[in-house]
């Protein structure tokens, strides 16, 4: 018997007719086929046949294009592509200087820019920081190739790194690649060790299945070198809580108690969330949120249910961190047997920040675990599969 996956179509009949609130029977009893091979079919153990995709479809009232795969679930790639095309450009021509740029703003109103596209990330609101980045990495560009500064270069790298930021939140793993290029190239022009290091941080949590992820995370400590100012404290327990993560990937549970020990140390010498530091927004709470996330890597399920019971995320916490926390709950909750808190804190999440919640993994992971489990899905469960195209 063939070994049946998430995408055959099958799955895809079970996922749609789930969605729709209907047992095999009662969907059986709708086509001209029997609850034996429509039950085999959602199996994998047999093909199903031109018809019989084309009278399900027809009886759950969905396009067949839904239940063979090609249908496009999300509506809006064309406009996100539309968006990011613009950034590509500018990043592509990062040692060009643009033909036309407005009139000369000053280095300290880019760099309050920079920040200001930053903080557009962080709360979610990631259409308006696309639309923002091109000018500014245009403008930025032109200064670094004609009256270079080390803030000028600061500023660019942290733009290059925003662009990394949305383009990751969006799937676009090469853009975001390149962004980090860019980000590592402006931070050796600036000569700035605590941003060179974020930018391998980064890195380490693109390869986190890889070997070269600990190499990575090796190569931001040696970048820190003996820095000890705040700043690099706090990036210097960013980059442990990166390892954090390369490691609970890696399974490794002794790897990932030393580095939340040692972030947890440095949060206390830090003192306070550092949110200033490069939005980093290294302390506790940070501390508190990847422990769990490296309980949620190793699969320890029961640990991070207790982990994320005992959070306390305050008013100020950053939207985009409000938002993850609420994804990763609701992981957690579908995966120790509670389906309506699981419902409840994606909804939360989708909330407080829609794009971000409806391109995360886990929340399409979380969505297809709460329509394999229930037996008959709830209109919620049924719109937010609808919603994030499962």
């Amino acid at each position: 018997m063939p070994a049946p996956d998430d995408d055959h179509m099958g799955a895809r009949i079970r996922r749609y007719r789930r969605t729709a609130r209907l047992t095999q029977r009662e969907l059986a009893a709708r086509i001209p086929y029997s609850y034996s091979l429509l039950n085999q079919v959602e199996c994998g153990a047999r093909p199903a046949s031109a018809d019989l995709v084309e009278a399900v479809a027809a009886a759950l009232r969905v396009d067949v294009s839904v239940l063979t795969g090609t249908a496009v679930t999300d509506p809006r790639p064309a406009h996100r592509a539309a968006l990011l095309r613009p950034v590509r450009e500018a990043l592509a021509l990062y040692d060009i200087a643009p033909d036309s740029v407005g009139p000369a703003r000053p280095v300290s109103v880019l760099s309050a820019d920079a920040d200001r596209v930053c903080r557009q990330v962080r709360a979610t609101r990631l259409r308006d920081a696309a639309r923002m980045l091109p000018d500014l990495i245009a403008d930025l560009t032109h200064l670094v190739l004609t009256a270079p500064t080390t803030e000028t270069w600061r500023a660019l790298a942290s733009t290059y790194r925003t662009a990394h930021d949305i383009a990751l939140k969006w799937r676009y793993q090469d853009l975001a690649a390149l962004a980090l290029d860019r980000m590592g190239w402006a931070a050796d022009r600036a000569s700035d060790p605590c941003l060179a290091a974020i930018r391998d941080y980064k890195r380490a949590l693109g390869w986190q299945n890889s070997p070269l992820g600990p190499r990575l995370i090796e190569s931001a400590h040696r970048i820190l070198g003996g820095c000890s100012s705040r700043e690099a404290l706090a990036v210097a327990g960013q980059v442990h809580l990166g390892a954090s993560a390369v490691a609970a990937r890696a399974g490794d549970t002794v790897g990932v108690r030393g580095h939340i020990d040692a972030a947890r140390e440095l949060a206390d010498r830090v003192g306070g969330e550092a949110r200033e530091i490069h939005w980093l927004s290294f302390g506790h709470l940070n501390v508190q949120l990847h422990a769990m996330g490296a309980s949620i890597a190793m699969r320890q399920w029961d640990d991070a249910l207790a982990q994320a019971r005992a959070m306390r995320l305050p008013p100020s916490t950053l939207t985009s961190r409000r938002a993850r926390f609420l994804v990763d709950y609701a992981l957690v909750e579908m995966e120790t047997g509670s389906s309506e808190a699981s419902l409840r804190h994606l909804t939360a999440a989708r909330r407080v920040a829609p794009e971000q919640t409806r391109y995360h993994p886990r929340t399409r992971e979380t969505v297809k675990g709460l329509l394999h489990t229930t037996r008959r899905p709830t209109e919620g469960l049924s719109r937010m599969a609808v919603w994030v195209g499962v």
